[in-house]
């Protein structure tokens, strides 16, 4: 950092003496002109502390001062575009623990019913399983505290805590005569955002539901143990579940992409100066062996997941299937404001598919397009308006932009026309042009 900025300051060390020989009244021009605007921006702040005093001294009631500043920043940002904002200290945490997909807690997936805490399931090997806690079991206190009244976020938050340490559930279940109360120690639980299967006997179907640092571990495990349970010689293929997958953490998204990849860049993401352009590529090693390979989207595949459909459509190495993805083509970088003072999350670049297009207020368009049959009480319900249709939003290329893609995937898989395409042509059921996609040449990068 310290080379780049006196790199940049030898520059305009050495350019100033040329500009004040060969043009220096443009020179004077452009400094008044930096000074009136510095000067504009002052009086703008200037009337920014007269309101807030105004405020202050006049509400009918006394305002928080640091809701009044929270409320001015967020407008600050929310008026550059939908996705910059400000996160308070309990945001900022909250966002690292989803990042991060690990916190301390008990492992268990629950919901709010009739106002109280239903455990839809126990998470494999955690506390919660260990300590005998099923599924449909009834939340009723947690330690001594009655859970009814309480948010689900609130009482989420009860449950999760420092690892070794203890809490006390007691818990409603279906036959049993009077509450049960269990002991829990906490421990390191990990968000699984990778889940796995083999289809039929023959086909690997992974779906990743977000981006967070266990991602490309969770990928990797699902396709060693695809690849152990079906002999190479009987696997048709991969299919990589991208369907409402909001996004997440852009190295994720890169390593996620490279997986299936052999070389070639994979994105680009490029910032307001040229000079902050990055390109970022594949590394030799495909896991799947260059088995074909199908990536299921629709209009809740966002950002993260475009970048990963993105990269293996251009490179040919995958068929794209489903509907069109969001359109969600801007990086957003996290911005620490310092002990206690929350974060910043700013857009800072716009990212770029191998071939050079933007999916910003577009999405990727899929090689096939598949569309469910949604329920007549689900309809109008179920699509994505897309990011074109978010107001405020950075503008795509002009006359591209396009709002509004089918979301909804059947919760019963025989019911998923995608899933069942995929298969279809994964086995050779149907036969399609753009389908399936092998180890084919890469784009020109």
């Amino acid at each position: 950092m310290m080379r780049k900025t006196s790199l940049v300051l030898l520059g305009a060390a050495s350019g100033a003496a040329l500009t004040l020989l060969a043009v220096q009244p443009h020179m004077v021009f452009v400094g008044a002109s930096a000074k009136a605007a510095a000067a504009d921006t002052y009086r703008q702040l200037n009337l920014f502390g007269d309101v807030f005093e105004r405020v202050r001294a006049d509400y009918v009631e006394k305002p928080d001062d640091g809701k009044l500043v929270e409320s001015a920043i967020n407008g600050m940002l929310s008026g550059l575009d939908p996705h910059s904002s400000y996160m308070d200290a309990k945001s900022f945490r909250d966002m690292q623990v989803q990042t991060r997909g690990e916190f301390g807690g008990l492992g268990i997936e629950v919901t709010m019913e009739d106002g109280l805490i239903k455990v839809v399931a126990p998470i494999d090997d955690t506390p919660a399983a260990k300590a005998g806690v099923l599924a449909n079991d009834i939340i009723v206190k947690l330690d001594d505290e009655a859970v009814q009244g309480l948010t689900l976020n609130q009482a989420v938050e009860k449950m999760r805590g420092p690892v070794n340490t203890k809490i006390r559930l007691t818990v409603m279940r279906k036959g049993a005569d009077k509450p049960i109360e269990l002991s829990i120690t906490r421990d390191i639980i990990r968000v699984r955002s990778a889940r796995w299967h083999v289809e039929g006997d023959d086909i690997g179907y992974i779906r990743l539901t977000q981006f967070n640092e266990q991602t490309t571990e969770g990928l990797k495990k699902g396709i060693a143990e695809i690849q152990a349970k079906v002999p190479e010689d009987k696997l048709k293929g991969y299919i990589l579940d991208l369907r409402n997958n909001p996004g997440g953490l852009l190295d994720q998204a890169i390593s996620v992409a490279d997986a299936f990849l052999q070389k070639g860049e994979i994105v680009s993401t490029r910032g307001r100066n040229a000079d902050e352009t990055q390109r970022f590529n594949a590394r030799p090693g495909d896991l799947t062996k260059g088995k074909p390979l199908i990536v299921l989207v629709n209009g809740g595949s966002a950002s993260a997941s475009e970048i990963v459909a993105g990269a293996l459509q251009d490179h040919k190495r995958a068929t794209i299937l489903g509907t069109r993805s969001f359109g969600k083509g801007s990086v957003q970088t996290i911005i620490p404001l310092g002990s206690g003072n929350g974060a910043l999350r700013l857009t800072t670049a716009r990212y770029y598919t191998p071939s050079g297009r933007s999916i910003q207020a577009k999405g990727i368009t899929p090689d096939i397009e598949v569309m469910q049959d949604v329920p007549d009480d689900l309809k109008n319900k179920t699509d994505t308006k897309g990011e074109a249709s978010l107001r405020g939003h950075l503008k795509g290329d002009p006359g591209k932009e396009q709002t509004g893609s089918q979301s909804y995937v059947p919760p019963d898989p025989k019911n998923d026309k995608a899933l069942h395409a995929a298969d279809d042509l994964l086995r050779g059921v149907q036969v399609n042009s753009s389908s399936p996609a092998g180890t084919k040449a890469p784009v020109p990068n």
